[in-house]
């Protein structure tokens, strides 16, 4: 039995889609908070266990019997390591066989512009190494399904104007990424297994700009700017005030190229290329 947690989101929704169209849904166990959201996974036969990060008690009841589970990475950053830490906690004692967690792809912590949002995963990663459970971790580049938040929802009309200048991310798809954890659970459980999981080719935003033009007929700019300039052009639009900080972290990092590093993990888990970055900007700037 495999337990997915953050199910009810892209990610975690994503394995166990792929998931099942190898192995039967009474083999899938998901962790859901509320089952008004879980309905849809029930109806294809998915088992749901109630529960969240924060309840110990759920979550010893929800790993009784899982051999293995899939930690997606939570979404506090202020109570996130701890919430982790319950869900190790759970799987040590449920003897869990193997327990996969979502990390980051970065270059080096110590100097990143995010280390605040970032330090929970290199300390979950350290505290599941010394449970002894045997592990996965899927280090995971940016998505290259998050270019709209940094690039905008209509880059045709405005251009990409950020704080990133020549600095290149090896974006990886997020489905892409489902799909490789999937094939993964289905592989012999062996060894302790770190996956650096990017795409094949790194861009920057002047390249992406140039990739949109070319894909949708229309002139779409690269422009560079300071870090001050891209804060208050986002206090403009409106973009909420805990987000602010979190994009500044991440621009200043692919300035500094924290997330360029290309690695040719996922391509060996998919047993095929990762998609396009092409297919991906049609797909979604509906081109």
């Amino acid at each position: 039995m495999i337990l997915v947690t953050g199910a009810t989101g892209h990610l975690g929704n994503a394995v166990v889609q792929h998931l099942l169209k190898t192995i039967p849904a009474s083999q899938i166990a998901i962790l859901a908070r509320q089952k008004e959201k879980a309905i849809a996974f029930e109806t294809l036969g998915v088992t749901v266990k109630l529960g969240d990060f924060d309840d110990t008690n759920a979550l010893q009841a929800a790993l009784s019997g899982i051999e293995q589970v899939v930690l997606i990475s939570g979404t506090d950053p202020v109570h996130r390591l701890q919430q982790h830490k319950n869900v190790v906690d759970a799987a040590v004692a449920a003897s869990v066989k193997r327990i996969i967690y979502t990390s980051i792809a970065m270059e080096s912590l110590a100097t990143s512009h995010n280390q605040f949002l970032m330090e929970s995963h290199f300390k979950t990663e350290a505290y599941i190494e010394q449970s002894g459970l045997t592990y996965s971790f899927f280090k995971n580049n940016l998505y290259t399904d998050t270019i709209p938040l940094f690039a905008g929802d209509n880059p045709f009309a405005h251009g990409i104007t950020l704080p990133t200048g020549s600095g290149k991310v090896a974006f990886a798809w997020r489905n892409d990424i489902a799909e490789a954890i999937a094939h993964h659970l289905l592989q012999p459980i062996n060894s302790n297994q770190v996956f650096q999981i990017t795409g094949n080719v790194a861009y920057n935003f002047e390249e992406i700009a140039t990739m949109l033009s070319t894909l949708s007929g229309k002139q779409v700019t690269f422009t560079h700017v300071d870090a001050t300039t891209y804060e208050n052009m986002l206090q403009q639009v409106g973009v909420p005030t805990p987000l602010i900080p979190v994009l500044l972290g991440f621009t200043a990092d692919i300035s500094n190229h924290q997330h360029q590093a290309v690695a040719t993990d996922l391509e060996k888990l998919l047993g095929r290329k990762p998609t396009e970055m092409a297919a991906a900007l049609k797909t979604m700037y509906h081109l």
